[in-house]
């Protein structure tokens, strides 16, 4: 690749090779997404690497469970990569079933490493080869992963492997500063920001 190429011209090569990886391609406002399987997705990503569109920004997971008109298999992993010098950008799908996995694409970007274990907390999509794959935005042992579109929400307590459990009630009880709470914040504003709900627990703050 060079600088002095007309944009597009980079997207339009990796386009070529992702067809005959058999990846499907398309668009929807002007954003192109290619499809592949989960045996190609990693030599897609090679290939979007190596013909320039050399960083990733983010890997997203997507539950179509109660998406309307869906068809398709329930979970989508989404590797967004673009040009850093242009405005080449793409996004790469790969289509999996509940429980199944799909490599890890750490040896292509190390940065996938945290992408993938957040998809992962999230979504309990797993990545084979992951070197670490652990949860990094929930606490260890909280049973569920919350994106997923069956994880219980509303008056349902968040439950915790060893039989703790958030009661909603509770918890919006100490976030109005009727109750400590499980939060133990009583209500005002941080030290140092001002505040029109009363007066805080420490020095710092001004009262609105």
């Amino acid at each position: 690749m060079t600088h002095h190429e007309p944009t597009g011209a980079t997207r339009a090569r990796v386009l070529e090779s992702l067809t005959e990886l058999g990846g499907v391609v398309s668009e929807f406002k002007d954003m192109i997404s290619v499809t592949l399987s989960k045996s190609k997705v990693i030599e897609g990503l090679k290939v979007c690497r190596a013909e320039g569109l050399e960083m990733l920004t983010d890997v997203m997971g997507i539950d179509y469970l109660t998406y309307p008109g869906h068809r398709g298999k329930r979970f989508a992993v989404v590797y967004n990569v673009h040009d850093v010098h242009g405005a080449n950008r793409l996004f790469i799908r790969v289509e999996l079933d509940d429980g199944e996995k799909v490599p890890t694409a750490t040896g292509v970007w190390r940065g996938a490493d945290f992408l993938e274990r957040e998809t992962f907390d999230m979504l309990g999509i797993e990545f084979e080869g992951h070197p670490n794959l652990r949860k990094i935005l929930t606490p260890e042992d909280l049973d569920g992963h919350p994106h997923r579109k069956d994880f219980p929400l509303g008056e349902t307590p968040t439950l915790f492997n060893d039989g703790r459990f958030i009661d909603p009630a509770a918890f919006r009880s100490g976030l109005r500063g009727d109750d400590p709470g499980l939060t133990d914040w009583k209500g005002g504003a941080r030290d140092g920001v001002t505040s029109t709900q009363g007066e805080l627990p420490g020095e710092g703050g001004t009262q609105g």
